[in-house]
């Protein structure tokens, strides 16, 4: 059972404590969909990350802008996890234009993780986000 953004964002709003959203993050990802094995392949791995991150996406009614995008994700780290079901919340579902147009950064920034993730987690969460924006990009032919 995942989340919606909203929630998450209005359950961020209930945390003061860093401790406190660090579990929650993890929490997040102990609720992602489970990834097929067969899915945890090179071709959805997401370079760039410290931890290992795969990222399987499906698109409905393309090509075009309109294309909505759908994804699933897993990680061998628990925190990494959480944040794979954020980046989810963010994008999967959205039509490709959607994606391209949302700026995930400020999301993460209005969380409070920014300033909470070390350099190597963010560059994770940026690869992340690059990977589902390519998709996108790739969906609506540019």
């Amino acid at each position: 059972m995942s989340a919606t953004l909203d929630e998450i964002i209005a359950n961020f709003d209930l945390l003061d404590e860093w401790d406190d959203r660090y579990r929650y993050l993890i929490e997040l990802g102990k609720g992602l969909e489970p990834l097929p094995e067969d899915a945890h392949n090179e071709t959805n791995k997401v370079r760039g990350c410290a931890s290992q991150v795969w990222l399987e996406g499906r698109s409905e009614g393309g090509p075009g802008p309109g294309t909505q995008l759908h994804f699933r994700g897993d990680s061998d780290a628990h925190i990494v996890r959480g944040l794979v079901a954020l980046a989810l919340a963010i994008y999967s579902g959205r039509t490709a234009s959607d994606i391209l147009a949302t700026d995930a950064f400020a999301i993460y920034e209005k969380l409070g993780l920014s300033a909470h993730l070390t350099p190597q987690r963010s560059n994770g969460v940026r690869s992340m986000i690059e990977r589902i924006k390519s998709d996108a990009r790739a969906a609506t032919g540019s």
